[in-house]
């Protein structure tokens, strides 16, 4: 009994090792075409974006898994405002607190990125050096906390971003994707909250203030604003005025060949029908 049950079981035995060798045999190569998918998709994602206003952002949805599995009630607010609606006093504002090279670097500030390590060799806080550029990397298709994977992840979405979007694009994206509140995501929800009025409405001294608040909108408040965000928010403004004001904005208008932009205008046309 025993030797004919063996007999049966034998065949399975080999035909299971036999797949198993065949699977190994394969799967360096089913991984290289996963993962070259997944880097197509990465692309086409970003593309897309390049027109589409996605509605919900990686940054939105994490807050409101951690809201949760925390117990607590949570609702994000993010009205999506275009470039021309947006002001640009809170452009400069945003670019001074966060980016002054903006115009120029193709995503990474690698001085910056050199200070900061100096920097946090050798004291206790960390310093970081992300880019508006990695920031919209980070908070449209990552998630917040720091790590290595990320840091990986966040330099291809950048590279791929500045390639694929133009300056203008990268900075609306962010003004529309930026977390100024509990809940509360870029330009018009955070000028609702914390003045009771719409983005393009802001004042000189709002804009500054909300971006003085930058890059934790979450322990300090432009409606509340501490003497240390009043007197970052006076720091920004002095910036704004040695960037040059909004002549600054001049620099990040695209330039693309005319095959381009005919084919821009092409996919815009499409995506309104």
């Amino acid at each position: 009994m025993l030797r004919k049950l063996s007999l049966m079981l034998l065949p399975i035995f080999i035909n299971a090792v036999v797949f198993s060798l065949t699977l190994l045999r394969k799967l360096p190569r089913i991984l290289l075409l996963s993962l070259l998918g997944s880097m197509l998709l990465s692309i086409a994602l970003v593309l897309m974006m390049r027109w589409v206003n996605v509605p919900y952002s990686a940054l939105m949805l994490e807050r409101q898994i951690d809201a949760y599995f925390a117990g607590q009630d949570y609702s994000a607010k993010r009205i999506w405002q275009p470039w021309h609606t947006l002001p640009d006093h809170l452009k400069m504002a945003v670019i001074a607190a966060e980016d002054q090279q903006f115009s120029s670097h193709y995503g990474f500030d690698f001085a910056a990125i050199r200070a900061a390590l100096s920097y946090n060799q050798q004291g206790s806080s960390i310093r970081g050096a992300s880019t508006l550029s990695q920031q919209v990397a980070k908070n449209t298709f990552l998630w917040s906390s720091r790590s290595w994977p990320r840091k990986i992840l966040e330099a291809w979405f950048t590279a791929w971003i500045e390639l694929l979007w133009s300056k203008e694009r990268i900075l609306e994206v962010y003004l529309n994707s930026a977390e100024w509140g509990p809940g509360v995501f870029g330009a018009q929800a955070a000028a609702q909250y914390h003045f009771n009025t719409g983005a393009a409405y802001l004042s000189n001294q709002q804009a500054y203030l909300l971006a003085a608040t930058l890059p934790s909108p979450l322990k300090r408040s432009a409606s509340q604003p501490s003497a240390v965000t009043e007197q970052r928010a006076r720091w920004i403004r002095r910036q704004v005025q040695q960037l040059g004001g909004s002549n600054y904005l001049l620099a990040l208008k695209p330039s693309y060949p005319d095959w381009l932009l005919t084919l821009s205008s092409q996919v815009k046309g499409t995506l309104k029908l």
